[in-house]
């Protein structure tokens, strides 16, 4: 046996020594056997100490965090609030720390006054207290007061169309006159199909809620079935005014793009939602990839993508992109509840500064002239170039610096270029409501229902975004279609000024 072949795995055989010199040396190689086997016992015994210390400064630490929030876990900050448990939620401190109501300076929003159509007199013949007969007492004085309410319940119109047909010598055919009161071999009439295709697109009630209303409030009797054939021939008739929101979209100048789950036949697809200021383009596909933003927006977009940093967005070539801040500010704080290392801190601290820093500046762009505002958003890069350059050692930390790193001229674009939101909230604000529906009736059953679901929510959210009543618009413009030929437009949006 020699030393060579010791080592801490291995099997010591140890045989009769025949001199001497051999029984000196297996004593020699023995004794350094025990020496290793000690040493590495020490460092056992010295890693459970530190292991037993730290767990018990960890469960310190869950215990004092249970103890301030009522023995609950700190919520992820990445979670939507709409996701997070009620039981988990903290309850809303003692005392109202935000004045009700609407800031100072802001314009109030009330009722106006109301012009009445209708008067009633209420004469006092009894006291409503005793009962006591007034009829014979003079009537001291009277004030008036208004109300506002909605009329009984109506019946349908029911209405029995008279179609003339004539020759016309100049297309040598019999042709009739065309009925604008609905769509194509229908027997339900536009304006029913456009009130409930909006309490179904836009206010996101379910089909059957909406049967139950027609039946109570106008006696209107029809099945969720029939509705949905209605809503599927409304959105082929709007086709033309969809693909015009696609142009618009595919046209702009800032573009801010988002997704979301979705269900069709029970399989799990994914609604995409690309919005402008004014207007919002809706897509329901069956792949969350990068195939579906390619598709919509082509291989080049030529304004300003705003975006969270999911990767899908990355394939497509922009004039420029804008990460979302918020996101990022998000990912500091939730690292921060599960890593304490000074090394972290150190790093969440210096990011969280130069992100506040520029979306202080953003804020602050008007009060400062040209060149001064230049070299401040210049310096915000090289503070950014410090950070992503670094060399760390904490994983998180060289996480967090390759993202930065890698999307180091998509953070500051709002800086650089006017009418760009430094976050993605507009985005998301679009995409809410599909959230909501969701909810209410839990997707779509068919691919058709999908397409009419994503056409019919754009063309609603879009005209709500401009300020336009869309039924009346929408009606106006099917009549003149239907009995002209009309192409549909886009109305100007009546809230641009304000924009």
């Amino acid at each position: 046996m020699t030393k060579d072949g010791l080592n801490e795995c291995s099997v010591v055989v140890i045989q009769k020594p025949a001199t001497y010199e051999e029984a000196l040396e297996l004593i020699q190689i023995l004794l350094e056997k025990i020496a290793f086997l000690e040493a590495r016992l020490a460092a056992a015994e010295a890693r459970a100490e530190a292991a037993e210390a730290r767990a018990e400064k960890a469960e310190a630490k869950v215990a004092e965090l249970e103890k301030l929030l009522g023995k609950k876990r700190p919520p992820d900050p990445s979670t939507p609030s709409g996701m997070t448990p009620n039981y988990e939620k903290p309850n809303r401190a003692k005392g109202r720390k935000k004045k009700p109501g609407r800031k100072k300076g802001h314009k109030g929003a009330r009722r106006a006054s109301i012009e009445p159509n209708n008067y009633e007199h209420h004469a006092l013949d009894c006291c409503p207290d005793c009962g006591t007969n007034l009829e014979k007492e003079p009537v001291i004085s009277t004030r008036t007061r208004s109300t506002e309410d909605i009329p009984e319940k109506r019946e349908p119109e029911k209405t029995s169309h008279t179609i003339e047909s004539k020759w016309c010598p100049k297309c040598k055919k019999r042709v009739e006159a065309r009925v604008d009161a609905a769509l194509t071999r229908s027997t339900l009439g536009l304006r029913v199909v456009l009130l409930t295709a909006w309490m179904h697109y836009a206010l996101g009630t379910t089909g059957h809620a909406i049967v139950k209303y027609l039946q109570r409030v106008y006696d209107f009797w029809v099945t969720a079935g029939g509705l949905t054939q209605a809503w599927s021939q409304l959105a082929k008739a709007l086709e033309p005014m969809n693909e015009a929101i696609w142009q618009e979209i595919l046209h702009a100048g800032v573009l801010h793009a988002d997704e979301t789950s979705w269900r069709v036949g029970g399989k799990t697809c994914w609604l995409w939602c690309f919005a402008t200021k004014q207007a919002v383009y809706y897509v329901i596909d069956r792949t969350r990839g990068s195939p579906v933003v390619m598709r919509v927006l082509g291989e080049v977009f030529e304004g300003v993508l705003v975006s969270d940093f999911y990767a899908a967005y990355g394939f497509l070539c922009a004039a420029a992109k804008q990460k979302c801040l918020a996101h990022l500010l998000r990912e500091l704080e939730k690292v921060s509840l599960r890593n304490s290392s000074v090394e972290w801190k150190g790093f969440a601290k210096r990011t969280r500064r130069v992100i506040k820093d520029a979306l202080s500046l953003g804020a602050n762009r008007q009060h400062f002239c040209d060149e001064e505002y230049d070299r401040k958003w210049i310096h915000l890069y090289d503070r950014l170039a410090e950070i992503h350059d670094g060399i760390y050692v904490d994983k998180d930390a060289r996480r967090l610096a390759r993202r930065l790193k890698k999307y180091r001229f998509e953070l500051l674009t709002f800086l650089e270029r006017e009418n760009v939101d430094a976050t993605n909230n507009h985005g998301e604000r679009m995409i809410r409501p599909a959230v909501q529906m969701r909810k209410s009736y839990y997707g779509n059953r068919s691919e058709r229902g999908a397409v009419v679901q994503a056409e019919l929510m754009s063309i609603f959210r879009t005209l709500e975004m401009r300020g336009i009543d869309s039924l009346e618009y929408l009606e106006q413009s099917l009549r003149a279609n239907i009995s002209r030929g009309t192409a549909f437009t886009l109305p100007v949006s009546e809230l641009r000024a304000v924009a």
